[in-house]
């Protein structure tokens, strides 16, 4: 290839990744503020963040146009195939990340009356749990720093034991007054989505030390070889 045709690959490269990155940062925002809204009963930053959705799937729709036009006029190989095979798993697990978050703000608006201050502290240290392991994820892919990655899912064992013991506070919350049953169950939605994101942060982890390495990782964090 010309000089000229490398440096604009290379272009093309970085704006994917650029919007991936922008995807992840979207993302972020949209845990930290969802979880926010429950603690604080904020309707309105929990209806800021359900329009957000709309952002992160015209998002995901650049970087699907983006990965089709590069397969299909660039031709990459080794590495920067990986890059471009990757960004596709990317993508979808983030998107479905934020759409996680959307659905914890919705369900915010029902738990609005909750005074339960235990839960609610709770879904805190879990919404900033799971910001942090999408975080340390979205740096591992910026550096392409397949350490890093493994870190990240070592992280899960950690949102685990705070969906575990919130899952024990939630049934308990639950069983205070049946007359809020449908209510206060709601609760048990938001963890569950918030463990949901640990999981999908996971995902994008092994993808990135994919991408790094070129080896799949099994569930034991071992590597294929």
């Amino acid at each position: 290839m010309t000089q000229h045709i490398v440096t604009s690959f290379t272009d093309e490269l970085e704006h994917l990744s650029a919007n991936l990155l922008r995807m992840g940062g979207l993302a972020e925002a949209m845990i930290r503020d969802a979880s926010r809204a429950v603690v604080t009963r904020d309707n309105q930053l929990a209806r800021t963040v359900v329009e957000r959705d709309a952002e992160m799937d015209q998002l995901e729709i650049e970087c699907e146009r983006d990965v089709v036009r590069i397969l299909a006029l660039r031709q990459p190989m080794a590495s920067d195939l990986r890059m471009v095979i990757g960004a596709i798993k990317l993508a979808g697990t983030i998107e479905r990340i934020g759409d996680l978050a959307k659905n914890i703000a919705h369900r915010s608006l029902a738990v609005t009356e909750a005074d339960n201050r235990v839960a609610l502290r709770g879904v805190e240290r879990m919404g900033q749990a799971v910001s942090r392991q999408l975080h340390t994820a979205l740096d591992a892919y910026s550096r392409r720093d397949a350490i890093a990655a493994i870190s990240v899912i070592e992280q899960d064992d950690d949102i685990d034991s705070h969906y575990n013991s919130m899952l024990k506070s939630m049934l308990v919350y639950m069983t205070e007054d049946p007359d809020k049953l449908d209510t206060r169950s709601n609760f048990l939605f938001i963890v569950k989505n918030l463990e949901r994101i640990g999981d999908h942060c996971t995902n994008i982890a092994k993808a990135v030390h994919y991408i790094a390495t070129g080896q799949q990782i099994r569930s034991s964090n071992e590597p294929l070889r």
